[in-house]
């Protein structure tokens, strides 16, 4: 079920426009057209490696100990229960709970030094989320909610997803923030329910097609009134952002998009009957129709006690999905346009807790990259021989969301305006991780 509730009724549009003096007009209720404020961001790129990206945010914190930065040679407080196995890339061992992850290494780079000084989830999550830090709260826009400011739509299909939600601890993170409603994520929801239905993209029941039909006709109305309204645009917004909600309500193509029951039974399969895996299947769907950033949200990692316990069902889970959307990606040739990232707000401690587990750690973290010009078997960076400190290659938040900016052909120097019309650049900091290329 797709969410669309509006958390905070003071935000702003892209634009500064008070969104809570729009999003109820009696006539657009029978829609369900709680959309508006999610579309009509501006258009423009520059040259780009990318033309979508699909983040796969791993919540909690991945142990990095446990998956892909292994140290083998430590003291087993430190190297943990599980044995390292060959990958695809000659010299590099991975867990041994992913196998099929090992064999598609050779199709990505594992990033092994990522780093940042914040062990709290909220305030982590932000910071890898948006490029800056701020606080727990959220100061600054997602990159998807960037990418949907600068990008806008693609015929019907909204520029920014998050699969099945946007991530949440004690409350939602990853947010467009004061950018406002239009940049927002469009919440498609757990593909893996029985009977899978994105709410809004499809008529409500007794609705007829004519019907509908008659009710987007209302939407002139508004667009007649907002021509009367001299020296204001925020009708006219209002009017731009709910002609585009219609559109998604009657598109087949958006319906389409989300349709992951016209897959073969087969490929569902190959993916896993999890959230995860029928997630990144969905994902793989949306940047396929044209979405140009989609978050799988696949939480879950906070291993603060039995780490091993959790980990034995997490990383196969993970394993399945992650490494069967690479291979699709490939075959289809669409690895070549869709830069895909995963990775977590920070790592876990190098020695496993009293409780047998392993707590945060934003000193050291890996990070899976792939397509749209991402070199193919390479490992960049490295950690001590506790997995505690960065040795080779620091990789920051700032230069991870540069470098998915400018894979979009994004400027990520670029100064937007506030609603309050103060000038904020896009990112304070931060530089292109070249090695990901060259």
């Amino acid at each position: 079920m797709l969410d669309l509730s509006l958390s905070n009724a003071r935000s702003r549009l892209c634009n500064g426009v008070s969104r809570r003096n729009f999003i109820r007009i009696g006539a657009l209720a029978p829609l369900g057209l709680s959309l508006p404020q999610l579309m009509a961001a501006d258009t423009g790129a520059g040259s780009a490696r990318a033309k979508s990206v699909i983040l796969i945010y791993l919540g909690g914190g991945l142990s990095h100990h446990d998956s892909f930065d292994m140290k083998p040679e430590a003291v087993e407080q430190i190297r943990g229960k599980y044995k390292s196995i060959a990958t695809t890339v000659p010299g590099l061992q991975i867990c041994e709970l992913l196998p099929k992850t090992a064999q598609v290494m050779n199709k990505l780079t594992l990033v092994r030094s990522g780093t940042h000084e914040n062990d709290h989830h909220e305030t982590a999550t932000n910071w890898v989320l948006s490029g800056r830090f701020g606080t727990p709260f959220g100061d600054h826009p997602a990159i998807g909610a960037i990418v949907a400011h600068e990008t806008g739509f693609s015929g019907a299909v909204p520029p920014y997803v998050a699969v099945p939600k946007n991530p949440s601890f004690t409350w939602e993170l990853g947010k467009s923030v004061w950018l406002g409603g239009r940049c927002e994520s469009f919440k498609a929801g757990n593909p893996n329910d029985a009977n899978y239905r994105v709410r809004d993209l499809s008529a409500p029941t007794g609705i007829t097609p004519q019907t509908l039909e008659r009710r987007k006709s209302l939407l002139a109305a508004v667009d007649q009134l907002a021509d009367r309204v001299k020296g204001s645009d925020q009708i006219a917004t209002y009017d731009e952002f709910s002609r585009k909600a219609a559109e998604m309500v009657l598109s087949p193509h958006a319906q389409a998009a989300f349709a992951i029951e016209r897959e073969e039974t087969k490929t569902r399969d190959d993916y896993g009957r999890s959230e995860f895996g029928q997630s990144v299947l969905l994902a793989r769907r949306l940047v396929e129709n044209g979405v140009r950033f989609v978050t799988v949200n696949y939480g879950g990692w906070d291993h603060h006690g039995d780490i091993f316990k959790g980990l034995d069902k997490k990383l196969p889970e993970f394993d399945q999905g992650y490494s069967s959307l690479i291979l699709d990606l490939d075959q289809r040739g669409l690895l070549d346009d869709t830069l895909v990232l995963a990775m977590g707000e920070f790592g876990r401690t190098p020695k496993v807790n009293d409780k047998a587990g392993r707590d945060h750690w934003g000193r050291a973290g890996s990070m899976l990259w792939a397509g749209a010009g991402v070199a193919r078997g390479r490992v960049i960076g490295a950690t001590d021989k506790n997995g505690a400190f960065v040795t080779d290659r620091p990789v920051r938040p700032a230069d991870v969301a540069w470098t998915v900016y400018e894979s979009l052909g994004i400027d990520p120097a670029k100064e937007l305006l506030t609603p309050e019309g103060r000038p904020v650049s896009i990112l304070a900091e931060g530089a292109t991780v070249t090695e990901l290329f060259s």
